[in-house]
């Protein structure tokens, strides 16, 4: 069937390419406003400011509110079109755009890394991971109403605890992608060719503890026995946990123990970082921390964490998403290419439930918890405008 005018992503594209002035005054004021993780008053800023967007739009706004972290933003669209005597009385599932307002980026780095514009490319911090995203989904939201294009309901979800692991908002995130027939991620892009996401790896992380008895290591050695030497050992042991052909990689990133150099040491703890491409790799990575044993048994060893995050693995449903934002992205004049990637997102948990997920659907750039964090400019209206598209073709 050819489709109606105002579905064709031609016109999407130009009326993403005229607000594109609008987006990036959006944007900066997105980033101007500083939302660490830990600072819930800084977050909640930042998203009482995009909820006054989403409200202008006749988004119906509920706030998930959390004591430790900032609230959590949830917004809902009906479909405004498309609706027949046959499906009057039915229930269409909403599509869940999904994305997070904190940042890993401290109070007062705007003062070393300004929001500015150079070269084609907007910096600032979190600009790409992921306020523009944010700003896209907003600007994508008004083009769809606008032309009265959205035949299914849109939930918004942003959450404010992504970038620490997501503690308050998984449960939040499950209950409303339950509800959903497919979820749309507004990370950033992968790579400079600014490919989706349709898999991601899994995300844990465990905390080897070791404890030993301290002694003089002049005068008492012998009486002593080290948890630094213990933990070194078994340090060696968790290395060869990794299995590159299956996916599985194992870093033990910090380390520390002891007290001075002429202590034996009576503890010593690392944090180990886990990524795991498959799920059934979850009990076997579990089984391999749990069966650690101390080689000094006068030591004593703790094991605790696990898998933060379930993998994104690539489903049938993820790539029927895919190929239709293919589809139109060639349409429109561009070729979108799919990735997979070591990092994790809340499209983690959403995946897992069996719900398509298409991940990576915000901004192109790179960056992301670095200082020279950017988004490409003339990529901006290109990637709103599919969203946009995305959002309107979706057909139960």
């Amino acid at each position: 069937m050819t489709p109606s005018l105002e579905f064709e992503p031609s016109r999407w594209l130009e009326d993403a390419k005229s607000r594109q002035k609008m987006m990036m005054e959006h944007l900066e004021a997105l980033v101007s406003i500083e939302s660490p993780s830990e600072d819930k008053a800084a977050v909640d800023r930042t998203s009482r400011m995009v909820a006054g967007w989403f409200e202008e739009l006749g988004g119906k706004i509920r706030w998930h509110r959390q004591k430790e972290f900032g609230d959590l933003l949830e917004v809902r669209f009906g479909a405004m079109r498309g609706r027949t005597k046959a499906d009057a009385g039915e229930r269409r599932k909403p599509i869940l755009l999904l994305g997070h307002l904190d940042t890993v980026w401290p109070m007062g780095t705007l003062a070393k890394m300004p929001f500015r514009v150079a070269k084609g490319k907007i910096f600032g911090p979190g600009v790409y991971d992921m306020k523009a995203g944010v700003v896209m989904a907003a600007h994508a939201v008004a083009m769809v109403r606008e032309r009265q294009a959205l035949t299914t309901p849109v939930v918004v979800l942003l959450n404010s605890d992504e970038e620490v692991g997501s503690p308050v908002s998984r449960a939040v995130t499950e209950k409303i992608a339950r509800e959903c027939a497919a979820v749309f991620v507004l990370e950033p892009a992968q790579g400079p060719q600014g490919a989706y996401k349709t898999a991601r790896k899994g995300v844990g992380n465990y905390s080897v503890h070791v404890r030993g008895v301290a002694a003089h290591s002049g005068v008492d050695f012998e009486k002593g026995h080290s948890a630094v030497l213990e933990l070194a050992r078994l340090m060696e042991k968790i290395s060869r946990f990794t299995d590159l052909k299956a996916g599985l990689t194992v870093n033990p990133g910090t380390i520390c123990g002891g007290t001075r150099s002429n202590v034996i040491a009576a503890e010593a703890r690392a944090e180990v970082d886990v990524r795991i491409a498959r799920m059934r790799d979850a009990a076997r990575v579990e089984r391999l921390f749990r069966g650690l044993r101390v080689t000094d048994r006068a030591c004593t060893l703790t094991i605790a964490g696990g898998m933060n995050r379930p993998p994104m693995e690539r489903s049938r449903g993820t790539v029927a998403l895919f190929q239709q934002a293919k589809g139109l992205a060639r349409s429109m004049g561009f070729t979108l290419e799919e990735a997979s990637t070591g990092g994790g997102s809340d499209g983690n948990f959403t995946a897992a439930l069996g719900i398509p997920t298409l991940d990576g659907m915000g901004a192109v750039g790179e960056g992301a918890h670095a200082m020279h964090e950017s988004i490409v400019v003339s990529e901006l209206a290109k990637r709103t405008a599919l969203l946009a598209a995305m959002m309107a073709g979706r057909r139960q």
